[in-house]
């Protein structure tokens, strides 16, 4: 296979009509069901599943809900309306931070924050990040949990597992409670909810389990977030929205997706991947990509870990003959 620098570029149009005509079928022979529900934050991949939607069914069976909570960015909303406007779909809100509140998730959250930091205080910003790019050295990846407190003053420590894992469990409990809403909404109208995960998220394991990976379909977890933002200038997407950093709009400081997760910008983990996925010797991948040898082999063993190690977030529940 011919590997380039523009080996991830599709016929974005052609994609579009085979993701229309699947979701059709799916839709109607599979699931029966007549119309789409899609969560709408403002971001690319939301955007662009809801912009499928209205081809696939007609602003008139689309809607995209708005979820907020004590976290989120006002920019969400922002966005999200401006995407409903353009495509012509209903949007609602449908907050759910009260519901947050009574699960536990704040509280649970911020006595995880204040074991590392003492003198934490709701005014406090925080957020967890990598601080290390995948591709820099061969080591085990860590956490580190940042704040800003309410004097402007920067704090940045490791985070213990058991601190790391209360607050992703925490957190946790704000995509499932979103994949809960959005279902209330379908099935009032007998719609199917459809999820907004890449192929980036789905198969690194960057999503929740039972909350936004549970869905009726995924139109584009088989495709690079780089193949994403391809289908939204097809689509039309608005600029606004196409220009926006990714973010996870999970905490309350604005944290990138990159800083969380992936450990390095899209265009070179989508391209590393895609090498590795067709045996492109690391060597090769690195003179396409502008990068050194190792750094290609270590982002190829970054990237295999995740997939293994996540493997259990993509399992169906297990049975006793399983």
């Amino acid at each position: 296979m011919k590997f380039d620098k523009d080996s991830l570029k599709i016929d974005a149009e052609a994609e579009v009509a085979r993701i229309v005509a699947a979701m059709r079928h799916q839709a109607t022979a599979r699931l029966k069901r007549r119309g789409a529900v899609v969560g709408v934050s403002g971001g690319i991949d939301s955007s662009v599943v809801a912009a499928l939607c209205t081809r696939a069914f007609g602003p008139g069976k689309v809607l995209g809900v708005m979820m907020p909570e004590t976290d989120s960015s006002p920019d969400s909303e922002r966005l999200a309306r401006i995407l409903a406007d353009h495509y012509g779909f209903e949007v609602i809100m449908s907050p759910i931070g009260e519901g947050l509140k009574g699960l536990g998730c704040y509280q649970r959250r911020d006595s995880a924050v204040k074991s590392v930091f003492p003198d934490f205080n709701p005014a406090w910003k925080t957020k967890i990040t990598i601080p290390n790019n995948i591709l820099d050295k061969e080591t085990f990846t860590f956490f580190q949990l940042e704040a800003t407190d309410d004097k402007g003053q920067h704090h940045a420590k490791r985070l213990p597992v058991d601190a790391y894992l209360q607050i992703v469990a925490a957190s946790n409990l704000k995509q499932r409670l979103r994949m809960t809403t959005l279902y209330y909404h379908a099935e009032a109208r007998n719609w199917m909810v459809v999820g907004t995960g890449n192929k980036d998220e789905h198969l690194q394991g960057f999503f929740v389990k039972y909350g936004d990976g549970g869905a009726d379909t995924k139109p584009i977890a088989h495709l690079f977030k780089t193949q994403v933002f391809q289908l939204a200038e097809c689509l039309g997407v608005p600029d606004a929205i196409r220009k926006r950093t990714p973010t996870t709009d999970t905490y309350s400081a604005e944290q990138t997706q990159e800083e969380f997760f992936f450990g390095l910008d899209f265009y070179r983990m989508d391209m590393l991947w895609h090498a590795m996925e067709h045996d492109i010797p690391p060597a090769e991948a690195a003179r396409v990509i502008g990068i050194t040898e190792d750094q290609a082999a270590r982002g190829y063993s970054n990237i295999q870990r995740k997939i293994t190690a996540t493997e259990y977030l993509r399992m169906p529940p297990l049975e006793i003959d399983d």
